[in-house]
């Protein structure tokens, strides 16, 4: 991984990542037995920024026990040529590879990549149906859902990968219909909205209650812009909208993407990156509120790598994550950090992969 002088964005928004500096903080790795399947990562090569393979395995080799991985889409190795909404299957294509090379164990232990999660354009409506065959064509048992770019917020300030200025697709009336063709084909819908929008994710849901909906991210609670300053009046319009969404029994959380700048967390700013026990300490109220609101069954700790790297490692960031999930059960916690991600995207069923299915059958909601 490429890093850029500190403090930088690079140019995705994404925090600059600086080994040197996440290097300073080393902790010893609590609960190493402990099986995780990391539900949410991604992989690209862009100008200043590199996330390939090695990257990821020297992360997940850093003391915790990382079954498996999940590909979350994130606009890489589309192919260059060809009809639009088929030029996406190039990531898939890409990331299936790279799921082969990990399930041949010629990498380590993980099954990196087992899931993934491509693009495609659900405002194509019931048009979608070929591009998702064709996604599901090229990767097989590894294609599992399909997220689009949907988070938005009328202030300029409030920014994470979007950088364009329309407010996106999910208020598109067509985007329910190619959510549709998604259900129909048993896969889920991965949805990164901030909490402005949860309203509207609420709505799909409702509308399509054979779909999976997988809320990223915690539900985007916000901490810059608008909300700056502003946390307890955020965090109650946040959590308001969280358990409407918990209502629904067809949705399901991710726990992770709080070391993101639109957080509002600074992390990166100080002499040296956070600890554990710090992360902790800060981000209990937002996980207790979301695990009690869906229950471990429908709830997930992902990493949000190489994106939250800015803020803090790998080993720390599942450490604070075992903190976390410390008063829980032995099968809440099993299924928080492997059951929920197994069974919500069927990692078991993918090739190099039957050892999991252990976890998806223990984690039913």
């Amino acid at each position: 991984m490429s890093a850029l002088p500190h403090p930088a964005l690079t140019p995705s928004r994404q925090i600059a990542v600086r080994e040197d500096w996440l290097a300073q903080r080393v902790e010893e790795i609590l609960l190493p037995g402990l099986p995780i399947v990391d539900p949410h990562h991604h992989l690209w090569d862009r100008e200043a920024e590199r996330y390939l393979l090695d990257d990821l395995l020297r992360d997940t080799a850093s003391g915790h026990d990382i079954r498996a991985t999940v590909f979350v889409q994130c606009g890489a190795m589309y192919r260059p040529d060809g009809p639009e909404a088929l030029r996406p299957l190039g990531e898939t294509e890409f990331v299936n590879g790279i799921g082969a090379a990990a399930a041949s164990g010629r990498y380590g232990p993980t099954r990196a990549c087992a899931g993934i999660v491509g693009f495609a354009d659900l405002t194509l409506g019931d048009r979608v149906a070929p591009v998702l065959d064709a996604h599901m064509a090229a990767a097989g048992a590894r294609f599992r859902g399909v997220r689009n770019r949907t988070a938005w917020h009328p202030s300029p300030e409030v920014r994470s990968n979007l950088l364009g200025p329309p407010p996106g697709p999910l208020e598109d009336p067509r985007f329910i219909d190619g959510a549709r063709q998604l259900a129909a084909r048993g896969l889920v819908l991965d949805v990164w909205a901030y909490q402005s929008q949860l309203p509207r994710v609420a709505a799909i849901a409702r509308a399509v209650p054979d779909l999976t909906v997988v809320v990223n991210h915690c539900g985007g609670q916000l901490g810059i812009g608008p909300y700056a300053g502003r946390h307890a009046e955020g965090f109650a319009a946040w959590q308001r909208e969280v358990l409407a969404l918990a209502a629904l029994p067809n949705t399901v959380m991710k726990l992770g993407g709080l070391a993101m700048e639109v957080a509002g967390h600074d992390f990166h700013l100080r002499d040296m990156p956070p600890s554990s026990a710090e992360l902790e300490q800060v981000w209990r109220p937002v996980i207790q509120t979301l695990i009690e609101a869906f229950g471990a069954g429908r709830c997930m700790f992902e990493s949000n790598f190489p994106v939250d790297k800015g803020m803090c490692g790998y080993a720390v960031l599942w450490n604070a994550f075992k903190r976390l999930a410390a008063s829980a059960g032995k099968e809440e916690r099993a299924a928080l950090f492997a059951g929920t991600a197994t069974r919500v995207y069927r990692l078991h069923e993918a090739p190099g992969c039957t050892a999991l299915r252990a976890y998806a059958v223990s984690s039913k909601p």
